[in-house]
């Protein structure tokens, strides 16, 4: 089960995803293992992300009968953040297919380590249905309070974010920013460094990911 944290974060325990976590942590990992082992977390993690869904009944007809089911009250759209989050994408996309898809990109400033945007591709009705924002590092919590913020500017109203591994820093960011934004995440780590880098962390999940740089 989930560990539901004081913070606002849910951290899983599963054994799927701790085993996975591991091997995108190993330095040694190449980044074709790196993007499968990315979705396939993804994909364990959206069935928690998605327990509290609103739905509605809706009445079919079976090949017996009539029934009354259960289906999704709005429209779903999945948001990563540019261009690590787009590894998530197809893992969440197997277990949601019916789910709509936006793009945000923000790029960090090393030196005052704040995002900054330059892509906004959203879907113009965001308040139709929940938004996850998808991003595998929670950092310094820069990039994702800014994409909330601008997920919020273009209507969104229910949100939650789902990450791989999130430093405490940028919890403490994220509570103070959007407070009531839950956040669920594979690990909760131990710091940044003064890089701005999580520690223990998996090193930069977008050039591990597409592989420009060695891992």
């Amino acid at each position: 089960m989930p560990t539901h944290l004081d913070t606002g974060v849910v951290v899983f325990d599963h054994p799927l995803i701790a085993h996975k976590l591991a091997s995108i942590r190993d330095k040694n990992t190449g980044h074709r293992s790196f993007r499968a082992a990315l979705s396939q977390i993804a994909g364990l993690m959206v069935y928690e992300v998605t327990r509290a869904l609103p739905t509605r009944e809706q009445r079919i007809e079976t090949p017996v009968t009539q029934t009354t089911c259960r289906v999704l009250a709005g429209a779903i759209t999945i948001v990563p953040v540019l261009r690590a989050g787009l590894g998530m994408i197809d893992g969440m996309l197997e277990v949601m297919p019916e789910a709509r898809v936006g793009h945000l990109g923000l790029a960090r400033d090393e030196v005052t380590l704040e995002a900054h945007a330059y892509l906004n591709k959203l879907p113009r009705d965001l308040d139709a249905g929940p938004v996850i924002l998808v991003d595998p590092m929670l950092a310094t919590g820069g990039s994702a309070s800014a994409a909330l913020t601008m997920l919020r500017q273009a209507g969104a109203t229910d949100i939650r974010m789902i990450c791989l591994v999130a430093a405490p820093e940028g919890v403490a960011r994220m509570r103070r920013d959007h407070p009531d934004v839950r956040i669920y995440a594979a690990a909760m780590d131990e710091r940044l460094d003064e890089r701005g880098y999580i520690v223990p962390g998996l090193g930069d999940a977008g050039d591990r990911m597409y592989g420009t740089v060695e891992p």
